[in-house]
């Protein structure tokens, strides 16, 4: 066809099997990014670590409910491509990737700084965690933005 296929699912468009797959990556790294952070009750003493644990917090269920959608989709072999909802899904996703990112990314930072002052704000246990939690935090973030890339891309050549 001239304009490619149109009638199967992008990449990583909601209903194929890539979607499927990054959101079960966006779920699994926000829940360790959560688990991480959550792990020690100290993470309550700075706000970027409390919008870190907010973030993660929506991203999980979030991930969870676009891959129950995917994974309909893909072992029923039904396409799923309501317009209105696909505009939804991609605004949803850009909206949590840039927070994904602003949360890791200042999370990072304070992490930096606490390590900076040689751990004496930060007790290497918990900084190590901390540390775990940042990073795991911008892999599930680099998800979020692949999928709100492909989503993008597929609404884009779709209509």
């Amino acid at each position: 066809m001239e304009g490619g296929d149109r009638s199967g699912a992008g990449a990583g468009a909601v209903g194929s099997p890539g979607s499927l797959g990054l959101r079960v990556g966006q779920a699994v790294f926000s829940s360790a990014s959560l688990l991480f952070m959550s792990v020690g009750v100290e993470f309550f003493s700075n706000t970027a670590f409390c919008f870190l644990v907010t973030i993660m917090g929506l991203v999980i269920p979030w991930s969870c409910t676009l891959a129950m959608i995917d994974l309909y989709s893909v072992f029923l072999g039904c396409p799923f491509r309501v317009p209105s909802v696909m505009v939804i899904v991609a605004v949803g996703d850009w909206v949590l990737s840039i927070l994904s990112f602003a949360a890791a990314c200042s999370s990072a930072a304070v992490i930096d700084l606490l390590i900076e002052f040689h751990g004496s704000h930060c007790s290497p246990r918990f900084c190590g965690r901390y540390q775990l939690s940042a990073m795991m935090a911008f892999l599930s973030w680099f998800l979020t933005a692949a999928s709100a890339i492909f989503n993008l891309w597929f609404m884009a050549s779709r209509w």
